[in-house]
């Protein structure tokens, strides 16, 4: 069973084949606001360029990309490293709580629940 879903017979996974185009994502998240914003890749575009571009910062002005850190699809990039098509261009916000304490408040809790 052929399962090349581009329909093209060449399987090699790329986004040309799997019909992406040159197109890229950014996406940026509040708790009360979401944003994914598909825009036109150039070649040789950076990823601060793909974040300009994409209006998003008109749209959440408390972003500061000097501050914030920036990845694509989880893994962490810098803003000069260079986009592919097909790409989602993830801008994060700072942590509100230090994990490890968020992850014994958690475990307290739960111990109070079950100890009970």
């Amino acid at each position: 069973m052929n399962k090349d879903r581009t329909g093209d017979g060449s399987g090699d996974g790329t986004a040309a084949a799997q019909g992406i185009g040159s197109g890229i994502e950014v996406a940026y998240a509040t708790p009360e606001r979401q944003a994914l914003i598909r825009i036109e890749a150039l070649p040789g575009c950076t990823v601060r360029q793909a974040i300009e571009r994409s209006g998003i910062l008109r749209q959440f002005p408390e972003i500061s990309l000097e501050q914030s850190r920036v990845g694509v699809f989880g893994r962490l990039r810098e803003l000069d490293d260079l986009v592919e098509a097909g790409d989602r261009v993830e801008i994060y916000r700072p942590l509100t709580a230090d994990p490890k304490q968020a992850r014994r408040l958690r475990a307290r809790k739960k111990a109070g629940k079950s100890g009970g």
